[in-house]
């Protein structure tokens, strides 16, 4: 659920959750595609077959069935975070240098890559004397039965951001 909604992606722990999560996708395949071929292409291949696999199932499992809308439960982008591990490692040559670097990078780079897709949704709004952001107003008024308004975590009078000490968490454990 941290990747598949726009009004979580909101959150402040999705940009932690997200990236840990992904980069064990992303270090197995660059270590197999590094020890058998040589060939340091691994986590771009794997994050690209992720996001068609994702783009795959977010458009017929949420609009195809439930008539969602795509911009509610678009992918996080991943790419720039897959060639930068990749370029780390043709570079050094190294696991230990790819896992600390790479890894520091990867979760460092997690915010401002999916930024320019999530900016549109941190417009502050005020609803019955709530502020909130339209993240938060989309998700009420697109009910799912999964997550029930009591699961839901909204702040009176404040606006979320996740770009204080989020990067930083998320960066230290990716790697």
């Amino acid at each position: 659920d941290w990747d598949f909604w726009t009004d979580f992606k909101d959150r402040r722990l999705w940009p932690t959750v997200t990236p840990i999560s992904a980069i064990c996708f992303a270090a197995a395949a660059q270590a197999f595609f590094w020890k058998r071929f040589r060939l340091p292409i691994g986590a771009t291949a794997v994050v690209l077959a992720l996001l068609i696999g994702e783009w795959i199932n977010r458009y017929d499992n949420f609009w195809g069935w439930t008539f969602f809308p795509i911009n509610l439960v678009f992918p996080s982008a991943l790419v720039p975070m897959g060639f930068w591990l990749d370029a780390v490692l043709l570079l050094s040559g190294s696991w230990l240098v790819t896992a600390l670097i790479g890894g520091l990078g990867w979760g460092l780079l997690f915010y401002p890559s999916n930024w320019p897709a999530l900016a549109q949704f941190h417009q502050v709004t005020e609803l019955d004397g709530v502020l909130l952001t339209l993240a938060d107003l989309i998700g009420f008024n697109y009910v799912r039965t999964g997550t029930p308004e009591y699961i839901r975590m909204i702040e009176r009078g404040t606006l979320r951001t996740f770009g204080k000490d989020v990067v930083p968490v998320a960066a230290f454990f990716s790697t």
